[in-house]
């Protein structure tokens, strides 16, 4: 086969607060064919998602961060292309880390292979896929189970709204928050929420105890900020509290004052807990058997803001940042 011509994003400067197009570009760049145990894939759908951001600093993180002048990485779904490893063969459809490219050739222990027959294969990257594992993990993290009372903030999010509907199939009592009222209906209407309601529209905590005056027994932190302190004032004696991100905080300068109401971990007695999906990568094939089926039988929806041509992916990636995507934001490439 003949060499490929590539474009990949690479990252040219590191952001201060929020991210611009300015510190990336867009690069042409050419493959040569696999080696032996390498696959050459062509990838079909990229994720974009906020964790990145923090990568993207000079200090370290829970996840190395990325280098200047070199291209990003993150979550992908493909096609193969030519395979000089025998588990792979041209036509599969494979999950890596290898997004922000439409090529790339990687040893095959790098690949995951995915079933084509569950469509759009870009539900690899959300509900089927780490978000979706995020959103199941946390639930399991600290044993959710039915009769709770769970506040999930960013719950129109790619994690969020999968965290509520599955608690929703635990029989929880489930509500969320989101940045417009279309979001709002979007939870109700389509993840089943119990309640929902606008951020924007007043107090995090006024519009938390009017639809819980009774407490809740667990938050899905997705946001961080205002929302936690509201949690913590709302939460139950011997409530829990998953910190799964802080969205609110990512493009900060500086580190924000905490919550004003941290004594409340003390005197309700409360847990929370903190996690990362990739230190669960061992349940994977538990988490696709059991989120899958629910996708295969009409028990989840796989919402996903979809973004066409890698020249969009600086922007789509943006626009996580002012909330121009509900569920997934996956760019197609």
């Amino acid at each position: 086969m003949s060499t490929i011509t590539s474009q990949e994003v690479r990252l040219v400067s590191r952001p201060s607060g929020a991210p611009t197009p300015a510190n990336f570009s867009l690069v042409q760049t050419r493959l040569g064919q696999p080696r032996d145990q390498e696959v050459l894939v062509r990838n079909l759908f990229m994720s974009v998602d906020p964790y990145m951001r923090g990568r993207m600093n000079a200090g370290k993180s829970y996840a190395p961060r990325f280098e200047l002048d070199q291209p990003l990485y993150g979550g992908a779904v493909g096609e193969v292309v030519e395979s000089r490893a025998s588990e792979f063969k041209p036509g599969d459809a494979v999950t890596s880390g290898f997004g922000w490219r439409e090529y790339f050739v990687a040893p095959s222990n790098k690949l995951h292979k995915v079933d084509r027959g569950i469509q759009p294969l870009s539900i690899y990257l959300g509900a089927l896929g780490m978000t979706g594992m995020t959103a199941w993990v946390g639930l399991n993290l600290v044993e959710v189970k039915s009769g709770d009372v769970i506040y999930i903030s960013g719950a129109a999010g790619s994690v969020g709204n999968v965290a509520g509907q599955l608690a929703n199939l635990r029989g929880c009592r489930v509500i969320g928050s989101a940045g417009s009222e279309k979001k709002v209906a979007f939870l109700k209407d389509e993840c089943r929420f119990d309640i929902a309601f606008n951020y924007k529209m007043g107090p995090v905590i006024d519009q938390l105890n009017l639809e819980a005056p009774d407490g809740i027994d667990v938050y899905f932190d997705n946001v961080g900020g205002e929302s936690l302190e509201a949690a913590l004032s709302a939460l139950r004696v011997h409530g829990r509290i998953i910190a799964c991100g802080g969205i609110s905080d990512y493009n900060a300068e500086a580190p924000r004052p905490g919550p004003s109401n941290l004594f409340n971990m003390i005197t309700k007695r409360l847990t929370m807990k903190g996690f990362i999906v990739s230190d669960w990568l061992d349940l994977q094939g538990k988490f696709e058997a059991e989120v899958g089926g629910c996708y295969m039988a009409g028990k989840l929806r796989n919402k996903e803001t979809v973004v066409k041509g890698i020249n969009k992916a600086v922007s789509a990636f943006i626009g996580l940042f002012e909330g121009k995507n509900t569920g997934k934001m996956v760019v197609e490439l």
